[in-house]
């Protein structure tokens, strides 16, 4: 299990905007900054984005690497999946896969891709068989 993972932006602002606009369908909703200088020498500021209690997400101004990194969101049904497709399409992100089950992998993975501003890979994902109770 994962418990955090940096990405670095080149504009930290932008991204922010993205991410909340983005990531708040997906019942993703809070957002910490952190002060670098808090940290030790060289620590970089972050922006955090997270669920229930849990900060999981970091932005930090840097070198990018778009497409380095793929980072799939947990949605709960296809309508957050579908919601934050167009969230993402709305803040600038380019298409990537547009929502629908992909079959490649299993008849009840249902998905949308996109490239955020920096080319980064999102996915949002649901997937039925692990929303079984």
């Amino acid at each position: 299990m994962l418990d955090h993972v940096f990405l670095s932006v080149s504009d930290i602002s932008r991204s922010v905007r993205f991410y909340e606009a983005v990531l708040t369908p997906l019942g993703i909703t809070a957002r910490l900054d952190y002060d670098g200088k808090d940290g030790p020498p060289g620590h970089p500021d972050l922006k955090g984005f997270g669920a229930r209690g849990r900060v999981f997400f970091w932005l930090r101004e840097g070198i990018v690497e778009g497409r380095a990194a793929h980072v799939g969101f947990v949605a709960n049904n296809k309508a957050e999946v579908d919601a934050a497709y167009s969230a993402a399409m709305e803040q600038g992100a380019v298409d990537n896969g547009a929502p629908g089950a992909r079959l490649h992998y299993d008849p009840d993975y249902y998905a949308a891709n996109v490239l955020d501003p920096d080319g980064y890979s999102l996915e949002f994902v649901y997937k039925k068989w692990q929303h079984t109770q």
